[in-house]
């Protein structure tokens, strides 16, 4: 029973987040191939005497490492932060209408007579007609 639970969870977040997790796999993969192209080009400048832009290349590769790590860990450290962004947009939005509320000063002449005017709804307008 408690597997079933840890396995429903489990696989409940791979769903939820699967698009930041891919991202996440793909960034560590290219880690991985990083190091692969690494040894070929090192070999490569080995063959053709090249050895003087080895120091680029090192530097190079572990520059994508790092990155592609600090990247995958920002993403997953910040994968449940999603609902905590969209309550701040929302109090910002609120705020933004709160601001936006006109005065009456500020209305033409004809928009007041439309504040006083009595709106009749559809049933008062049919029985209006018979």
């Amino acid at each position: 029973m408690v597997r079933q639970v840890r396995s429903l969870i489990l696989w409940t977040l791979i769903y939820r987040f699967r698009r930041r997790l891919t991202f996440v796999a793909v960034l560590l993969s290219m880690v991985l191939l990083s190091q692969w192209i690494y040894g070929d080009i090192v070999e490569y400048l080995r063959l053709s005497e090249n050895v003087a832009y080895l120091s680029y290349v090192l530097v190079g590769k572990w520059i994508l490492i790092f990155s592609n790590i600090a990247i995958s860990a920002y993403l997953i450290l910040t994968m449940f932060r999603k609902e905590e962004k969209t309550d701040k947009k929302n109090k910002s939005k609120e705020k933004n209408r709160k601001q936006e509320v006109i005065t009456v000063d500020t209305l033409t002449e004809r928009e007041r007579s439309f504040l006083t005017r009595k709106l009749r709804t559809k049933a008062e307008i049919l029985m209006d007609k018979k």
